[in-house]
């Protein structure tokens, strides 16, 4: 039996590298080879395969055995099938394996993305969702989707008016993605989806482009539910996101008991994700500290908010955005007799809640640190995702 780490090598998997989706087909199809799943992806898989007959374990009973050698894995035995869109690094789909999902399709834009979610997973997500067919998506129980936040947050709002751009639903390139997750959920139908989106998302444009969304679900026939959740319950940084929750109509007839999960009032500590022997590297050089001191200066000067945040290590941080790896200011770490530094990428990993087997050295620092800022504070997912679990396990009991 072979080891997936040695079988990747063999057939060259090279996730930044996989702009056609053939490398996406093969994984899943790996994934998948013991079920009905396989076959989505079993015609351009082994078409790619066979150039490497050579050097593939010999095939028994009709399918490759190796071992998977992964940090997640897929549960042997999983009590539902999900999807995971817009996938990132994975947050989402660690929450749900962890209650017994086993995932079946998953897609990522980012090719940087992409190398960290194959290190962790396994398997390399399909490309751009808008030029994925939805029949080409197999059959689900749940649809999960963390949808670009980007026109929506706060920073992307005011980014885009500056530059004289749309935001919202009248961003062409990401705003409408709301609408891609709508027509798979149209087609496929899944007993019930999770979606996870900024804060801002609900006040957006006055309360209209929620709004919008929500027609949008209730037309597609699924009751919903959301809220806006904290992750400081569960990790050191103040992270409020949006949860939306729904369920078919035609499955739970809008009488599901779902309730979202109670909050833990545990009080976490910066102190708590801090590694002992941090690089110097993650040092601020004089020139960058001297910069955002004058910076914050400035901006208080003028009656504003703008300025670096100095973290409590008795408290939590402010939230962690993709853009930390400029210069690190939202989240900055005291130390003794010397510059504050920066949060490795390691302690940013932990701050979302990632447990340290999660692989994050396959992509440089940078990437590291968007990576993470756009992720989910993975706990929080979880506490949602045993909820939601309850609910699709009381009608299997019925």
């Amino acid at each position: 039996m072979i080891k997936y780490s040695e079988f990747r090598k063999n057939i060259e998997i090279k996730p930044l590298q996989d702009d056609k989706n053939i490398q996406a087909y093969i994984t899943h199809y790996l994934h998948n080879i013991d079920n009905e799943v396989s076959y989505y992806f079993e015609e351009p898989a082994i078409e790619y395969l066979k150039s490497y007959s050579i050097k593939l374990p010999p095939i028994r009973q009709g399918k490759l055995e190796f071992k998977w050698d992964i940090p997640f894995p897929s549960p042997k035995n999983y009590k539902f099938t999900f999807i995971d869109l817009f996938a990132g690094i994975g947050g989402i789909r660690i929450a749900y394996q962890k209650v017994g999902g086993k995932c079946v399709f998953s897609s990522e834009y980012n090719k940087y993305a992409k190398v960290t979610y194959e290190a962790n997973f396994g398997e390399v997500p399909f490309g751009d969702i808008t030029k994925i067919d939805e029949n080409q998506i197999p059959e689900h129980d749940i649809l999960l989707a963390g949808f670009p936040c980007q026109p929506f947050s706060l920073a992307g709002v005011s980014k885009k008016n500056s530059l004289g751009r749309n935001h919202g639903f009248l961003d062409e390139t990401q705003g409408t993605l709301f609408f891609d997750i709508a027509r798979i959920i149209n087609e496929k139908k899944p007993k019930a989806f999770m979606l996870e989106n900024v804060k801002n998302l609900v006040s957006h444009d006055n309360g209209r482009t929620f709004k919008i969304i929500l027609t949008k679900l209730y037309e597609l026939g699924y009751s919903v539910h959301y809220k806006v959740l904290d992750g400081k319950h569960f990790v050191p940084q103040h992270r409020e996101r949006i949860i939306i929750v729904g369920f078919n109509k035609n499955i739970f007839n809008g009488e599901e008991n779902f309730k979202f999960p109670k909050l833990p009032k545990t009080k976490h500590m910066i102190r708590e994700i801090l590694e002992e022997n941090p690089d110097p590297k993650y040092t601020l050089s004089d020139k960058l500290w001297n910069y955002l001191k004058n910076y914050a200066a400035k901006h208080k000067a003028l009656g504003n908010g703008f300025g670096y945040g100095m973290t409590n290590l008795s408290g939590i941080s402010r939230t962690m955005s993709a853009r930390y790896y400029k210069d690190g200011a939202e989240i900055l770490i005291p130390q003794v007799g010397k510059n504050p530094r920066r949060l490795t990428p390691r302690e940013c990993a932990r701050l979302q809640g990632f447990p340290d087997v999660f692989i994050i050295d396959k992509v440089s620092n940078n990437q590291a640190y968007r990576q993470i800022g756009n992720s989910v504070v993975m706990p929080l997912i979880h506490a949602v995702a045993k909820q939601v679990l309850k609910v699709m396990e009381s009608v299997k009991s019925e």
